[in-house]
């Protein structure tokens, strides 16, 4: 039934995905969201999965085979890390990625990106990267990012799909619209490179104040909505190896 009801939801809501194929002729970033412990590691805290998850270990893997690839190339990445001050709580949320504990730090299989010159690692306290990248004299880590390099386009992989990732994008968005993030042009979301959580309405219900989220649906709802704001929506990504001159 649950199947159906999701399967229905989505004929009644299509996200149409196209095909991303990246040839390094023009510079494309990509910006990971909170692929940290915290929400992506078994038992690693509140947040994180309490059992194996296919759809997050998913994200994971095409995150880190996005990352060397860019790597490789010395393409731009920028990385969010979910970090929080033990006495500001962020409602509606559990305490979750205390900053200075492994809850956030990247997964272990990303960790490597601290040592690579062409990344750059921003510690955010707020669901929206965006904002979470304005510093005390109101300079944007982000913006300088996409400025420096020069950056025409974003790949937008993390968790979770419809809050954070979804937050970003719409701001992201809004900024390109306002002429803040130029010369970015698009804003593209990897729909397997990205991931949520799943709270079924049967365990929810039973814990005071807690919403039910579907896995399934809800992320599919993030990307409809990210869609909906501007963004484009990709399910492939592809690379093409330039002819030498």
């Amino acid at each position: 039934m649950v199947s159906e009801t999701i399967d229905l939801l989505k004929s009644e809501l299509p996200v149409e995905q196209e095909t991303l194929i990246l040839a390094g002729d023009h510079i494309t970033g990509l910006v990971l969201v909170d692929v940290v412990n915290g929400f992506c590691t078994v038992g690693a805290g509140n947040l994180a999965p309490r059992v194996p998850d296919k759809q997050i270990s998913g994200m994971v893997d095409e995150s880190v085979q996005l990352a060397r690839v860019f790597c490789q190339n010395k393409w731009p990445v920028f990385a969010f890390l979910d970090s929080h001050h033990p006495d500001i709580p962020e409602h509606p949320y559990p305490p979750h990625c205390i900053a200075g504990t492994d809850e956030s730090k990247l997964v272990p299989e990303l960790q490597w990106l601290e040592n690579e010159p062409n990344v750059t690692l921003r510690c955010k306290d707020c669901i929206d990267g965006f904002l979470g990248s304005i510093e005390k004299d109101g300079s944007n880590v982000f913006v300088d990012w996409v400025k420096t390099n020069q950056i025409k386009d974003i790949l937008v992989v993390g968790i979770c799909t419809d809050i954070c990732v979804l937050d970003f994008v719409c701001s992201a968005l809004s900024a390109r619209n306002r002429g803040i993030l130029t010369p970015l042009d698009d804003v593209i979301v990897y729909s397997r490179g990205c991931a949520t959580f799943d709270l079924p309405v049967q365990v929810a219900r039973n814990i005071k104040g807690t919403l039910a989220h579907p896995q399934e649906l809800m992320h599919h709802i993030g990307l409809y909505m990210a869609k909906g704001r501007g963004a484009k929506v990709v399910s492939e990504v592809s690379f093409v190896k330039l002819s030498e001159p």
